[in-house]
């Protein structure tokens, strides 16, 4: 039965997908499908639009229309049936190395007497891979990158990750309530120094930095925070 109330409103000429409004809907309302934001259902939408301010292209906005009534409960089992799902999703067949911690390797060779070696500390490095829990995140300065930014910048390596252990990822298609949980359980549990959040320049970039504040704010830790944006020409700009 739809009764005449408050909700949201995606706008799909403005919206470009860049994901920003999902983390900011405690209901898990919103979800990017086929590259735009998209209502999950109508139920699951209490129309007061904590997403609003999310959106960097005025894409969303609440109207009062016929709709489905909100319903609370049907939305916590909703969030219920989502954490199940997760947890029940099967493993390989096979040992991954991402299952087990692995340090700096050896150097590489040049010729001439010279080498390269990579400054990543340990392994795994993708944050959908990590666990909140694993050893290497104890004490350590954090380095979280967006995809994107090892190939734009050529100064990566050198710049940002000597000292770091790093998780990387993709805001535009990785699961950004994964994301908030997780940081949150490592800001709360792990001690981090401080943490270094390194994002492309385009829209759908910006939301990591959003998350990584939000789960700061969600663990109760002072950690500071450094943010660095890469333009797409590979140059980096410190915005605090």
């Amino acid at each position: 039965m739809k009764i005449k109330r408050k909700i949201i409103e995606i706008n799909e000429d403005l919206c470009n997908g860049c994901g920003q409004c999902v983390p900011s809907c405690a209901e898990g309302a919103l979800r990017i499908v086929d590259g735009k934001a998209r209502l999950v259902a109508e139920k699951f939408c209490d129309g007061l639009g904590a997403c609003l301010g999310e959106c960097p292209t005025g894409a969303l906005i609440v109207t009062e229309r016929d709709a489905e009534d909100f319903d609370a409960q049907a939305v916590e089992e909703f969030l219920r049936a989502q954490k199940e799902e997760k947890k029940t999703i099967p493993s390989p067949p096979f040992s991954c190395p991402s299952t087990r911690i692995i340090l700096p390797g050896e150097k590489v060779g040049l010729g001439g007497g010279a080498f390269l070696q990579s400054v990543s500390r340990a392994w795994p490095i993708k944050i959908r891979l990590v666990p909140a829990d694993i050893p290497f995140l104890k004490n350590a300065d954090l380095l979280v990158a967006a995809d994107c930014t090892a190939f734009s910048c050529p100064e990566f390596h050198r710049d940002f990750m000597e000292n770091k252990v790093v998780m990387v990822g993709c805001p535009k298609f990785d699961d950004l309530n994964e994301y908030l949980a997780k940081f949150t359980a490592i800001f709360r549990t792990m001690d981090i120094k401080g943490v270094t959040v390194v994002f492309m320049e385009v829209p759908c970039c910006g939301v990591l930095p959003k998350v990584i504040e939000r789960a700061m704010a969600a663990s109760g830790a002072g950690i500071p925070i450094k943010q660095v944006m890469i333009s797409t020409q590979g140059k980096h700009t410190s915005l605090r």
